[in-house]
């Protein structure tokens, strides 16, 4: 396709280039088949769907599981004009969840940030903000050979072995799971374990507070562009203000959210990676420590862990798919022992509305 008309801001045409070299290769048979593609651009969702609703826009791939369970029956939608389709997504999935900011001191300590991951109580925001629409994400490899589960294998520990004395215990076990609560919203149990865990860091609940070992009390400022994740941030700062944390959401304007992402300036934040399949320097840009208080950069996390930097390295210089996977596994344990992310969710399906002007080969 070559771009054909277009408007800064409104649209913009690809029309199909009938002698392009390729077109009779086996590989774009069947494939490329419209003369013109145009994409409308919009400044918000809610009137992309009303100009989809009234057939300005002929194509729509869903995001919002409240609107798709809930705004999809409108009148062409009932007459069958418009046709719904829920389609299994098997296709490799990143890692979305809150960032932890471990420059600032009070999230230095693993087993603070465990104990903050512990009061996210994702199957009662699943059921009640979601319904019942995504699954729990657990690492940034979902969905692919690069996710550590069970036990470590052999070659895996090879790689970890070395670093041994400078990594948690739990990176030689079971690979890190996030436990499934009771769905209440208010998880007892998982209240005592969060509380045993900041215990263990040295903090104490005193007076309704949340202490950390310096005195001061634990606070987090979530921090956003869009309110879109509120109501989703409220119920996880219900449970942590119940152990005496001090947890806000803020949203603040685009410009002023880009800067304060590029300087570091901020305790939680939400983002999501996906991991190349092969192997690539980008990686260092999210998890090496060159990289950790480089502004700008894409570790939110501010990782700096040589063990880390070490497995990095096997997996960009991996000369294999075997060594690249064990590498990557080796990885993927010690980020999720380390809990600098709390893993959110991503969708099993994909939702597709489209008018039924169309036809596709079975």
């Amino acid at each position: 396709y070559r771009v054909g008309r277009f408007n800064f801001g409104t649209f913009i045409d690809f029309e199909r280039v009938d002698d392009h070299w390729a077109k009779d290769r086996p590989v774009m048979v069947g494939r490329f088949n419209f003369d013109r593609i145009r994409y409308e651009y919009y400044r918000d969702r809610t009137a992309s769907f009303e100009a989809f609703k009234g057939g300005k826009i002929l194509f729509r791939e869903e995001f919002t599981s409240r609107n798709w369970a809930t705004d999809y029956n409108f009148p062409a939608v009932v007459d069958g004009r418009v046709k719904l389709e829920n389609y299994p997504d098997e296709t490799p999935s990143g890692g979305q969840g809150w960032f932890f900011n471990t420059r600032r001191a009070k999230f230095a300590d693993r087993r603070v940030r465990e104990a903050i991951g512990l009061l996210f109580d994702f199957e009662w925001t699943n059921a009640n903000l979601m319904y019942d629409s995504y699954e729990r994400s657990g690492s940034f490899y979902e969905k692919t050979a690069n996710k550590a589960e069970g036990l470590p294998s052999e070659p895996e520990l090879a790689l970890l072995e070395p670093f041994r004395d400078q990594l948690p215990e739990a990176v030689f076990g079971e690979a890190y799971v996030a436990s499934v609560t009771d769905g209440s919203g208010r998880d007892r149990n998982q209240m005592r374990r969060a509380l045993a865990a900041f215990n263990e860091a040295g903090c104490k609940l005193e007076g309704g507070r949340m202490l950390l070992p310096s005195g001061d009390q634990l606070t987090i400022e979530f921090l956003n562009n869009s309110d879109t994740f509120e109501p989703h941030h409220n119920a996880f700062i219900r449970n942590l203000r119940q152990l005496g944390i001090e947890a806000t959401y803020r949203v603040v304007d685009a410009a002023q959210y880009t800067l304060r992402l590029r300087d570091f300036d901020f305790d939680m934040c939400v983002s999501r990676f996906s991991m190349p399949l092969y192997p690539s320097r980008f990686i260092r840009q999210v998890f090496g420590s060159v990289s950790a208080n480089s502004p700008g950069s894409y570790n939110m996390a501010g990782i700096a862990n040589p063990a880390i930097d070490a497995v990095l390295e096997k997996i960009i210089d991996a000369k294999s798919q075997e060594e690249f996977n064990i590498a990557n596994r080796a990885l993927d344990r010690i980020i999720r022992a380390e809990h600098y992310v709390i893993f959110q969710w991503h969708k099993a399906e994909r939702w597709l509305a489209y008018w039924d002007y169309y036809d596709r080969p079975a």
